[in-house]
């Protein structure tokens, strides 16, 4: 399956290997990615050959799983992306070096403590919740540059292996909570 772009960078349905390499053979088409492999088309198309797609994206703390699929249900575009978990070790390696840094040459510097204004602020998120809302929305936004996606799909529920195994606990909340997995 090759992705394929328009003249203005539109993104239309997939096509076929063999319709991809033809256009790329009579020079109506040029390659645009690699991987996933993507053609952009250097010609005006009449109409947009676009069907509606759904985007389903399922969060998680250390993975995100994305998938496109057509009405149907045949899935058109598939990945799974590792997400950093390394940021605070980064962040206190980073002020280390700081402090580091500013040891060493203490002769004529000021005294450097009320300039915390970022961590100061309220209603902020984490740099590693940052980072982590920052990868979903990175994944979005590269299945949308591959395919038309109308609908988008996120998956936001804990995940329950409880309920899963025994569903009747869940209508007795006391077998719930003092189950197999208390």
């Amino acid at each position: 399956m090759v992705y394929v772009l328009n003249i203005d960078g539109k993104p239309l349905m997939p096509c076929s290997s063999v319709i991809a390499r033809l256009l790329l053979k009579q020079g109506k088409a040029k390659v645009k990615r690699r991987t996933p492999f993507t053609i952009k088309l250097v010609y005006k198309t009449d109409t947009e050959y676009i069907q509606p797609l759904t985007h389903g994206l399922d969060s998680g703390s250390s993975k995100v799983g994305s998938a496109v699929s057509d009405e149907k249900g045949k899935i058109v575009y598939m990945s799974q992306v590792d997400i950093r978990n390394d940021v605070s070790k980064k962040m206190q390696q980073r002020s280390t070096y700081r402090r580091n840094r500013r040891n060493r040459k203490t002769r004529y510097r000021k005294a450097r403590w009320l300039n915390r204004k970022n961590s100061m602020k309220t209603d902020r998120f984490s740099p590693t919740m940052t980072s982590k809302m920052n990868a979903h929305l990175k994944e979005m936004m590269f299945a949308r540059s591959l395919l038309p996606v109308s609908k988008t799909m996120i998956e936001t529920a804990t995940f329950d292996p409880h309920a899963l195994k025994n569903p009747a606990v869940l209508t007795n909340k006391w077998l719930y909570q003092k189950g197999m997995n208390y």
